[in-house]
């Protein structure tokens, strides 16, 4: 897609600045470059988190998850997140070779405040780190080091708007297709079958059981 030309769009940070309005000087405070109590607190707590990295032809943002407090803290300025098995595309790790430049956004369930880092990310086989990160005796093959450049709490009003840990307002399942049915009908072009659904569904279950940890 090209850059539209019949609407309006903002192009500068003046003007942007103009209708947005400027950060307050309380708010830039906020923004610290090392780890503290409360921040450490909320990383051992937390079993999710997005990971955006990007390069000049390339941007992606990707789900990490485990226990809580998979994310591991190695000193004040410095994490390991351990390298899951997914499905090999693995558009962060190729990012991070090319651009190191990442942000996280951490999440604890029920909790509608968030945790944010910014900093430089580096792809490890270190074993005495991938070690640390072990999952019943085994470690990951890779781990990714974030080198912490900026770290801040974020506000909750998103969570809140969505209402996105409220149950009540939860989607009933079968208001959308299973994940093999999307996934088939999107590389066909057309619908598939029944037959074909169940098919990749089962393959699809059958790695989360197979390969949740270890490949």
């Amino acid at each position: 897609m090209t850059q539209p030309t019949n609407i309006s769009l903002l192009t500068t940070l003046d003007a942007l600045q103009a209708i947005n309005g400027k950060v307050s000087a309380t708010t830039q405070l906020k923004v610290l470059g090392a780890l503290e109590a409360h921040a450490k607190r909320f990383i051992e707590r937390s079993p999710f988190l997005i990971i955006a990295s990007g390069t000049a032809n390339s941007f992606d943002a990707s789900p990490r998850g485990d226990a809580p407090g998979f994310v591991k803290v190695l000193d004040d300025t410095t994490l390991l997140i351990p390298e899951r098995p997914g499905n090999r595309l693995a558009d962060t790790l190729t990012n991070i070779l090319e651009q190191s430049g990442v942000g996280l956004l951490m999440m604890i369930p029920g909790m509608n405040d968030t945790l944010r880092i910014n900093g430089k990310a580096y792809i490890t086989d270190h074993a005495p780190y991938l070690e640390q990160v072990a999952h019943n005796g085994k470690a990951p093959k890779l781990g990714i080091i974030i080198d912490i450049e900026q770290v801040y709490f974020h506000c909750p009003k998103a969570f809140i708007r969505s209402q996105l840990w409220e149950p009540e307002a939860y989607m009933n399942r079968s208001e959308m297709p299973t994940l093999g049915k999307m996934i088939l009908e999107q590389i066909k072009g057309q619908p598939a079958t029944e037959a074909e659904v169940a098919g990749v569904d089962a393959s699809l279950d059958q790695d989360v059981k197979d390969n949740l940890y270890h490949t």
